[in-house]
């Protein structure tokens, strides 16, 4: 396959496709509620993945790339696996507790948490003062969060909060771990085959364990699901990977501010999740933080 050439600038055509990406990854956690309808969070977010995991190998076997365990990555991709097992179960069950709009801020602090563990782990990620600036927005505007009560949905809010940072905490170590072990080295499609396969083999048994992994499917919810594997977690994932090989990373990322403002917006829109004029300025002080933490 002819390998496409690379540009030093987001054009028009990455720009859209980025803000469309950005749309997908903020109406994934209002989708996911509803589809709890119909599917065990554990079996939902188990299931997702088994389904996401062929569609990825059959354009991996399409597109040619190159898929080998025999690279030494076999460990670490395990790992990183279970790792993404933990992340999408604690945010599934996220969604149970708490509002969409709260879970998608929280879950999406996950780039301070990156950058403050980056500060200590790669030389080449030091803390600047802007960084350091936005890194403390956003803590404060977490904080913020956690503290309103006038945006909580309910008395077990609180769950789903802790549930979510936990999400963040799982999707961080990913980030983190494959950049510091031998997943580095391999293929996009290979890394998200660990992930998918290691994360079925794990969630879907402990659902058939834990609860009553189906619950009220309907040909509505099933659709949402189908939409979910297809369209998010496997098309979405493709296409962020065709993106990373054309266009330069350190302008793509401002982009990742878009995910937590549709997350709010879907999150209203969908289930008419309360807010506060404190939720409000915790969203500012988390869009401006992601603007400095990712400001090259």
């Amino acid at each position: 396959m002819n390998v496409p050439a690379r540009k030093d600038h987001i054009d028009t055509v990455a720009a859209s496709t980025l803000v469309g990406f950005n749309v997908l990854l903020g109406l994934n956690q209002a989708l996911v509620k509803l589809v709890n309808g119909a599917f065990s969070p554990l079996f939902q977010s188990g299931l997702r993945s088994a389904c996401a995991f062929f569609v990825v190998l059959v354009w991996a076997t399409v597109a040619r790339r190159r898929l080998s365990v025999r690279d030494g990555s076999l460990p670490y991709g395990l790992f990183a696996g279970f790792l993404f097992a933990v992340e999408f179960a604690l945010l599934f069950y996220a969604v149970e507790f708490t509002s969409v709009a709260r879970v998608s801020l929280l879950f999406y602090s996950m780039p301070f948490m990156t950058a403050l563990a980056a500060h200590f782990l790669f030389r080449e990620d030091r803390l600047t003062v802007p960084r350091t600036i936005g890194l403390s927005l956003a803590l404060g505007g977490i904080a913020l969060v956690l503290g309103d009560a006038g945006s909580q949905p309910n008395e077990c809010a609180w769950i789903g909060d802790l549930l979510a940072l936990g999400a963040a905490m799982a999707w961080s170590g990913i980030a983190l771990f494959t950049r510091g072990s031998r997943l580095i080295e391999s293929s996009q499609e290979q890394v998200m085959l660990y992930h998918t396969s290691v994360s079925a083999v794990l969630l879907i048994p402990l659902a058939l364990v834990i609860g009553v992994p189906i619950r009220d499917p309907t040909p509505e919810l099933l659709g949402i699901f189908a939409f979910q594997v297809v369209v998010v977690a496997s098309a979405g994932f493709l296409v962020w990977s065709w993106i990373l090989r054309i266009y330069p990373v350190g302008r793509m990322t401002s982009f990742s501010l878009l995910s937590p403002v549709f997350g709010v917006l879907f999150g209203w829109l969908i289930f008419s999740d309360p807010l506060s004029w404190r939720f409000a300025v915790a969203l500012a002080a988390v869009g401006v933080g992601l603007v400095l933490i990712n400001r090259r």
